[in-house]
């Protein structure tokens, strides 16, 4: 992962253990998964209507919101971005190693 996700990870478990008033995060944080869950929600489908309306700054942009939105689900569900990092790495190093497709023989 880039720095800038670090960072912003880094930030808003500063969120989480140190409420800030009028932060959003904090916001999110207090109103618990299932509002952060939403929220998820919602980005994901604005990034969806963002990618077929062809707009690559407003597609950016969608895709930024979703990306703040699953840092601040990992953070409340105690996942840390390095776990995600090592399963990234994980699929990385399995590139070009094509999956081998059960053949099932039906006339048995």
């Amino acid at each position: 992962m880039s720095n800038v996700m670090h960072e912003l990870y880094d930030i808003v478990l500063q969120r989480k253990g140190v409420q800030q008033e009028g932060s959003y995060t904090c916001y999110l944080f207090e109103k618990g998964l299932d509002k952060i869950l939403k929220k998820c929600g919602e980005e994901n489908a604005e990034m969806i209507i963002a990618a077929k309306n062809g707009d690559p700054v407003e597609l950016a942009n969608e895709i930024a919101d979703l990306t703040y939105h699953v840092l601040v689900m990992m953070a409340q569900c105690g996942l840390d971005i390095s776990e995600v990092e090592k399963v990234l790495e994980e699929r990385r190093n399995k590139i070009g190693n094509l999956k081998q497709f059960h053949q099932t023989d039906k006339n048995t």
